[in-house]
């Protein structure tokens, strides 16, 4: 084999850092079809490390279809062309792309789906309500509807503005007017705006963690420095927060990934701080929706008496991630900035989808929907949870949590991390907290989604996860 293999030791599972070496080395190109590899036994000794860290990255890129193994020849690489190889990522012209972008992580297409898919971040596409969607998007396609096919004001369309505003009023208990509500492409392109208009190159903005990768990524991009502040049972540490911030993202209601709230306590330092520190908060109320408890926890935003909370959220969770509709609800202050800015990104988000939206909020199909996908889920999360509380209890301990659509776990030792890339091998979409979020290396995570797995799978998996584990 000539592909070297570099091993992090502060940089978490060194199983999972070879099967990215040896994926990539086979995507690019440098390992070719039918070339072989090193025996496990060998490979283990040239790098040091242990023959079953070795052997799990060989059994997952071998699930995957990137490596064979023949009995009694060895391991090669696969004779199926999976990808073409692609090009060199040098570059080669002499224009070059600022240097935060060029280092920046590209998703990977999310459509290949495991066979025990505990994978995070997306609903069962099969609950959505296709017929009363086609009905009410067709309704937009007519002459009637389109009028003269000229664009609207850069905040979206007034009808599911105001349809947010008075969801948000009903189910959230923020008091606001359509005229502070921004649609969006997406809780993404939400962040994107908020650091165009509070962020000036260098400014400092503070980021759960661990947490979601997103707002990292936008606002590093976009030139700020980006600090990582300790959460606790509590949820985010408010001493910790650096003094110089200009704007900090929380999720308050279900902190990613571990699940935990945030506290009455800690949301009023909080707003205090802010206050104080003359900044801005960024709360991203994602996964609301699915609260499994009678208790609400009343948002940062009801909270607020001095204009500093801008909330975000998205369909994403509750519909369908494709459709790409968020929604930031803004100070009146930043409103002609935030549409400003949103005109310089697209101008507007998609009408006809916006319209459909405003209709579907309306005419009551979203809240049909959601009092029957939360049954669903909380279904799922029941199951998942005693499966924690009771056989796996040995390897993981649960985070308290009673809303979303996932649930977290500590891992109880260290054997764990081999054993859940050879689970990833065997059909089972579970993630490590490095894997799917901004994460310090001592976070040794383990998140168990439930938005798209059908809940007559979940015994089944975590009872083959359960067997990786005792295998280790």
């Amino acid at each position: 084999m000539n592909v070297a293999v570099r091993l992090d030791r502060t940089a978490g599972l060194l199983a999972g850092q070879i099967y990215r070496q040896l994926r990539d080395a086979v995507l690019d190109g440098r390992l070719r079809r039918n070339e072989a590899l090193p025996s496990s036994r060998e490979l283990a000794e040239q790098l040091k490390v242990s023959r079953n860290t070795v052997t799990a990255a060989y059994d997952r890129l071998v699930a995957e279809g990137y490596l064979t193994s023949r009995a009694g020849a060895g391991t090669f690489v696969t004779t199926l062309s999976l990808v073409e190889p692609v090009l060199s990522q040098l570059p080669s012209g002499p224009l070059t792309p600022r240097a935060a972008l060029q280092s920046m992580p590209v998703p990977p297409d999310f459509g290949t789906a495991p066979e025990f898919d505990f994978r995070v971040g997306a609903p069962d596409a099969r609950l959505f309500p296709y017929a009363a969607w086609r009905r009410l998007l067709a309704g937009q396609f007519r002459l009637s509807a389109v009028g003269t096919g000229m664009p609207v004001e850069p905040a979206g369309h007034l009808g599911l503005r105001t349809a947010i505003a008075r969801h948000l009023r009903t189910a959230r208990f923020i008091e606001t007017n359509p005229q502070d509500v921004l649609v969006t492409c997406g809780v993404q392109q939400a962040l994107d705006l908020i650091g165009r208009v509070l962020l000036e190159p260098g400014a400092t903005a503070a980021v759960e963690e661990p947490g979601y990768a997103p707002p990292r990524l936008v606002w590093e991009a976009q030139g700020a420095r980006v600090i990582g502040v300790p959460i606790d049972e509590q949820g985010l540490i408010v001493d910790a927060l650096p003094a110089d911030a200009r704007l900090v993202y929380v999720t308050p209601s279900h902190q990613y990934p571990t699940g935990v709230a945030l506290s009455l306590r800690r949301r009023v330092e909080l707003l205090a701080w802010a206050q104080r520190h003359d900044a801005a908060i960024v709360e991203d109320d994602y996964d609301s929706e699915f609260r499994y408890t009678e208790q609400q926890l009343e948002p940062l935003h009801s909270l607020d008496r001095s204009g500093r909370v801008l909330y975000v959220g998205s369909f994403s969770k509750v519909l369908l991630p494709t459709l790409r509709l968020g929604f930031l609800l803004h100070p009146p202050s930043l409103r002609h900035a935030l549409h400003a800015a949103k005109f310089l990104t697209d101008w507007h988000t998609g009408l006809p989808i916006q319209a459909a939206m405003a209709d579907f909020v309306e005419q009551g199909v979203f809240a049909r929907h959601l009092r029957r996908v939360r049954r669903v889920y909380r279904q799922r999360h029941e199951r998942i949870a005693a499966a924690l509380a009771g056989p796996l209890s040995a390897h993981f301990t649960a985070m308290p949590s009673t809303a979303g659509l996932h649930l977290s776990a500590m891992v109880r030792e260290a054997t764990v991390a081999d054993a859940l890339i050879r689970a990833q091998a065997a059909g089972i979409g579970v993630a490590s907290f490095s894997e799917i979020a901004t994460a310090a290396p001592d976070s040794p995570g383990i998140v168990f989604g439930y938005g798209m797995i059908d809940a007559r799978r979940i015994d089944e998996g975590l009872a083959r996860l359960h067997r990786c584990l005792d295998a280790v």
